[in-house]
């Protein structure tokens, strides 16, 4: 069944994307509709704001492999992002992570991001960790 995340932190609310889990390929989704908010002086998707939505389809996918809800927080500890082509406000970009392997303390993921039309914008690498739940001063 697929669940949808709307509004959970800061960031999302900010920006607007919307994050779906319980795919069949275990992948979360995390989905943009891009509007000129989101655009650089080049009137398209600024980079930092695709690489967020990477992230997240990436964090959440990564959550996803230890906790059903994907709220279980995992932290980035890198991430490699290459830009293909540019997106338009007025459309709905998607990104999809996998898992693409990893060990006891760290995932390796692989994310892509598309429009609605199915262009290539986007996709990323990422090396993620479970966080600790404790609080930390």
């Amino acid at each position: 069944m697929i669940e949808t995340i709307v509004g959970e932190t800061g960031t999302q609310t900010t920006l607007g994307y919307i994050l779906e889990i319980g795919h069949a390929d275990g992948g979360a989704r995390c989905h943009l509709d891009v509007t000129e908010a989101h655009t650089n002086r080049h009137g398209v998707l600024h980079g930092g704001i695709a690489t967020t939505v990477l992230d997240n389809a990436m964090g959440a996918t990564s959550s996803l492999t230890v906790d059903d809800t994907g709220r279980t927080p995992f932290q980035t500890i890198s991430m490699t992002t290459q830009f293909l082509a540019p997106a338009f406000p007025g459309k709905r970009v998607t990104a999809v992570a996998r898992v693409t392997g990893g060990g006891r303390s760290l995932l390796f993921l692989a994310a892509d991001l598309h429009d609605e039309d199915s262009r290539l914008i986007a996709s990323a690498t990422g090396v993620f960790k479970r966080a600790r739940t404790e609080q930390t001063q």
